[in-house]
């Protein structure tokens, strides 16, 4: 079984585990699974699919009374898997930043943009050598 597989089939088991009481125990698998998605190296776009592809199957099998309910067990759950992502990026863009100021101001490119006199100048000969 591919990673995608195992993680579609235990999200919908937690998942369905948090969805009649809510409980901190089940939302923490949830948490787990979200750190075993980064772990494995899927992207939050495959996390995100898996979601929905869970999600929709729950809908499909609910009441139209327990949508309104449903929808805010699955945000809720799903805000819980997306946790680890979150604190990932944050950790990476930390570490952009602080490897950035530890390497000093970065050096002039040498490059300068012309000073206005000159650009409008070389602007007015290029358009007057063009008649």
């Amino acid at each position: 079984m591919r990673p995608v597989d195992d993680l579609t089939r235990d999200y919908r088991v937690a998942f369905l585990a948090y969805l009649p009481r809510r409980e901190e125990a089940a939302l923490h698998r949830g948490y787990e699974l979200g750190r075993s998605a980064v772990a494995e190296g899927l992207s939050i776009l495959e996390l995100s699919l898996i979601h929905h592809q869970v999600f929709l199957e729950i809908l499909r099998e609910s009441p139209s009374e327990e949508l309104p309910e449903v929808a805010r067990a699955a945000s809720e759950f799903f805000l819980e898997v997306l946790a680890t992502f979150d604190m990932t990026q944050r950790g990476f863009l930390e570490g952009q930043e602080t490897a950035m100021s530890a390497a000093g101001p970065r050096p002039e490119s040498g490059i300068t943009a012309p000073r206005p006199e000159v650009r409008d100048g070389a602007a007015r000969g290029f358009c007057a050598g063009s008649r």
